[in-house]
């Protein structure tokens, strides 16, 4: 018999979540003797404890605090897994899930969306935006079921298919001075606020394609979830923004942005959608593709 059991870390994460032995036993249905027992049969196992009683309350050890780390990966899996056999049993094809890596992708995932959900009245959309292990360990760990990405990654097991093209370009606002330029080149940004995401600046193409190999920095870099904040914050005057060339297209009628070519050339992208190479020939997941392929107009 194995020595770790689910319940073994329905428990430690119960008692992570609740913060006594007391009420992770009234919310598991166990006593509270059963309970410690059942904790105590395990350290005897693996000869090692998992936790530490400091007056009435506990203190995970370092063991402890490794299998609740375990606990809160393996246990959703677990849960969707249930949910999901519960949904064949009744006849129901389940839940797609979408990890986006892409923030303002958002927009273009609801114009797939709509056409998919339509076409496919058994299958549900969920969306996922963030990720305790990073995007391609939730596809490899089936927390998701495809990854919207501008960054694919070779992996074994795992094909990122393209799905359509951009432009990347600066956003600013109407009182900005580079507002009329053909194009912007990296030495007119070092006095400039930056305004993006909250992702590592080597994450982001403004950096790694435009600002870095000339060694230039932005005076200050600001990060900012939401993408409707950012487009006010840039319209108000408070910084320059990298953002697709069609989400601020789409946008000016509600902001006073303008978009600037960076450098002559400009910086093209793609959007990806990853997935596991085992599940292409999924029905849905295919017509979910193709879907994404045929809104790319709508996008350019």
């Amino acid at each position: 018999m194995p020595v770790i059991e689910r319940i073994h870390l329905e428990i430690i994460r119960t008692i992570d979540r609740l913060g006594s032995v007391t009420s992770a036993a009234a919310a598991l249905h166990v006593t509270q003797p059963a309970l410690s027992h059942s904790i105590r049969k395990l350290e005897d196992a693996l000869g090692l404890k998992i936790w530490d009683r400091e007056g009435r309350s506990i203190r995970l050890t370092q063991a402890g605090e490794y299998l609740l780390s375990v606990a809160n990966r393996l246990l959703p899996q677990f849960e969707r897994t249930e949910q999901q056999l519960h949904q064949f049993a009744r006849g129901e094809r389940g839940t797609l899930r979408i990890g986006m890596e892409c923030h303002p992708c958002y927009q273009w995932l609801l114009k797939v969306a709509a056409p998919f959900l339509k076409a496919w009245p058994d299958i549900d959309l969920d969306v996922i935006q963030k990720f305790q292990f990073g995007g391609i360990d939730a596809l490899y760990g089936h927390d998701i079921d495809i990854l919207v990405t501008p960054d694919p990654l070779k992996k074994p097991g795992l094909l990122f298919t393209p799905v359509f093209d951009y432009e990347q370009v600066l956003v600013v606002g109407k009182e900005h001075p580079l507002r009329k330029a053909k194009h912007v080149e990296p030495e007119q940004l070092a006095d400039e606020t930056l305004i993006s995401y909250p992702v590592s600046a080597d994450r982001l193409d403004i950096y790694s394609r435009f600002l870095t190999p000339s060694g230039v920095i932005p005076k200050r870099h600001k990060l900012i979830e939401t993408t409707d904040i950012i487009l006010q914050m840039v319209a108000c005057g408070r910084g320059v923004a990298a953002l697709p060339l069609w989400l601020v297209l789409e946008q000016q009628g509600r902001f006073e942005i303008f978009p600037v070519r960076l450098g002559k050339r400009g910086v093209d992208k793609q959007i990806f959608l990853g997935l596991r190479k085992k599940e292409l020939d999924i029905d849905y997941i295919k017509a979910f593709i193709g879907i994404a392929r045929a809104c790319e107009t709508t996008v350019k």
